[in-house]
């Protein structure tokens, strides 16, 4: 998942949000904004391709957006802060947006958060776990 090539690449899972993410996901990111605005929400749900198609996304990352597959979206750049605007405008919370990158249903995903979050075990540099 991770595309990063930094001391940091390998983190089982995870995708470090660094400047060349920013990058990446830049005009991505400006479509997410932009449903900050009533109207632009209006005009997303109304034609979702079209909407898109006025943004210089990738096709990977309009298919994503389409798709709703958060965990590509990082991976083509997006910003999970910005992100859950695409979620907001189907009416779902960041919980449950946030859910859909895990194995977990909504309820049981903040019942893990709830109790702590997920363990570090498993999930830290892969080189610190030979």
């Amino acid at each position: 998942m991770n595309s990063n090539n930094n001391n940091y690449s390998d983190i089982p899972g995870t995708t470090v949000f660094d400047g060349n993410m920013a990058r990446k996901g830049f005009h991505l990111n400006q479509f997410c904004m932009s449903l900050m605005n009533a109207a632009n929400r209006e005009s997303f749900k109304q034609n979702e391709s079209a909407y898109l198609d006025r943004y210089p996304l990738t096709d990977a990352q309009k298919q994503a957006v389409l798709a709703r597959d958060f965990t590509q979206l990082i991976a083509l750049g997006g910003n999970i802060y910005y992100l859950v605007k695409i979620s907001s405008c189907d009416g779902l919370s960041v919980a449950a947006a946030v859910s859909t990158m895990t194995d977990l249903s909504t309820e049981e995903y903040l019942d893990m958060m709830r109790n702590g979050g997920r363990s570090p075990e498993g999930n830290r540099y892969l080189k610190e776990q030979q």
